[in-house]
């Protein structure tokens, strides 16, 4: 029995053996995912450390100058450069005139359209319906005023004047017979009711006669003149009436107002169109865009320091950036009137000369801006061979930025590569760059030897 009492027995050192292990187990956790946080951090600050820290510039053209100084046809050197967008002197988005539901649509977005085309139709039975009323209408108002400018017929005009005669022989038998009454009066044989009878009985008729004789000059005339003008005014009003459904009917097909390019085609059939505003899903307000693609203009900002250099009918070069190596030939055209207080720049316009299928609109174009030439006597073979070349933007770089024929910008935080082709050195240590950038980029000014292309890099600023 004592041994079995022993067994149930709780040893006191073993209960705080396992009270001590309890305790530690919660620091030995903690302890754990502090060493697992310092191993993430160091391993993020290895990687941060991989990539290393450059400084950049962002690559600009030279201002008040060419490549190579050569002139272009009708101007003189490059006094000014400025970036803008090719835009379409002419966009239309083409709209409705009434409304209505799409029946038919037949353009695609980039077609080349006809002045006067038929681009898209709408249902017209509705249409059709209220020109076959206004039609009934004015029809019912022209038969009725012809009838009033013709006057009586003769017809009518025999028949009220034989009812005039009857009037007037009623008239008289009645005087006949009240003048025997009046006879029997004097021998006694008539009584005095049948003497008032019949003179009134004589004024009566008397009074029909009078009636009918107006009645058959009112017929012998005809309508008045107000009646014929006034069923005139009704006539034109239901005149007008018939040519706005008809110009309506017509509105349902829509046309195009110019010979031109389809930018966006905005229905499809089955869509509801209306005149008043353009829903995501519900009614549309223009059914296609369109615009004349051979005639573009560069719209630009330039600022108020350099407009000076600027005037009507100034020879210009164009470079776009998607086409480096394609020069148009342009004009000023446009001069805002006023300046842009916030942007402290003038609006201006240039004309480009020669457009092709390449220029697109919204199309990012550096424009140069040329001295006008100074025509004195024929010029020479050379120049006019140095005149038909235009001229693309300077772009100079600091020549750290070289290596190996190429440079690197930067580009979603990586190093991308660029091979280019330098023209010459300049002064301050910079190198003009023939081909490979066209502005805008962020040109790491001196590149690690080790940099590999598409390697990831962080900004000097953002460093610090």
């Amino acid at each position: 029995m004592q041994d079995e009492l022993q067994k149930l027995r709780i040893d006191k050192a073993d209960k705080a053996r396992r009270h001590e292990e309890r305790s530690v187990w919660p620091w030995a956790v903690a302890l754990l995912l502090l060493v697992l946080a310092a191993g993430g951090y160091w391993q993020w600050r290895g990687a941060a450390a991989a990539a290393p820290v450059v400084e950049t510039v962002r690559v600009r053209a030279a201002e008040g100058a060419a490549s190579g100084g050569a002139d272009v046809a009708g101007g003189g050197p490059v006094v000014l450069n400025a970036t803008g967008y090719v835009m379409a002197a002419h966009k239309i988005e083409l709209a409705s005139k009434v409304i209505g539901r799409v029946a038919w649509v037949g353009v695609e977005m980039g077609d080349k359209i006809e002045k006067d085309q038929m681009l898209v139709r709408l249902e017209d039975d509705e249409y059709k319906a209220r020109v076959a009323q206004a039609q009934g209408q004015l029809d019912a108002a022209r038969a009725q005023l012809a009838e009033l400018e013709a006057g009586s017929r003769p017809q009518e005009v025999a028949t009220a004047a034989a009812r005039v005669e009857q009037a007037k022989a009623e008239l008289g038998n009645a005087q006949t017979n009240l003048k025997r009454l009046q006879q029997l009066e004097l021998t006694q044989n008539v009584s005095p009711q049948e003497l008032a009878d019949a003179e009134w009985l004589v004024k009566s008729r008397a009074a029909t006669v009078e009636a009918q004789r107006q009645q058959y000059e009112l017929i012998k005339a005809g309508p008045r003149k107000e009646q014929i003008d006034a069923q005139r005014a009704t006539v034109r009003q239901l005149d007008g009436t018939l040519a706005t459904v008809q110009l309506d009917l017509a509105n349902t097909v829509i046309r195009s107002p110019l010979s031109a390019t389809v930018l966006e085609r905005n229905v499809e059939v089955g869509e509801f169109v209306t005149t008043g505003f353009v829903g995501d899903r519900g009614a549309k307000g223009y059914v296609v865009s369109i615009a004349d693609l051979s005639d573009l203009r560069v719209e630009l900002d330039v600022s108020q320091n350099d407009f000076a250099k600027v005037s009507l009918a100034q020879p210009c070069t164009i470079v776009t950036d998607a086409y480096p190596d394609k020069k148009y030939r342009g004009v000023v055209h446009l001069i805002s009137p006023e300046a842009n207080r916030q942007k402290a720049t003038v609006l201006v316009r240039v004309k480009v000369l020669d457009p092709d299928g390449r220029l697109k609109p919204d199309m990012n174009a550096t424009v140069s801006f040329l001295a006008p030439r100074a025509t004195t006597g024929v010029a020479s073979t050379s120049e006019a061979g140095a005149a038909a070349a235009p001229e693309r933007p300077v772009i100079r770089i600091p020549g750290t930025a070289l290596r190996d024929g190429a440079v690197f910008v930067v580009e979603d935080g990586k190093a991308v590569r660029r091979s280019v082709i330098v023209a010459r050195g300049g002064a301050g240590g910079e190198v003009e760059v023939r081909t490979g950038l066209i502005g805008g980029e962020d040109l790491i000014v001196s590149p690690p030897a080790a940099l590999s292309d598409g390697q990831r890099v962080q900004l000097k600023d953002a460093a610090n």
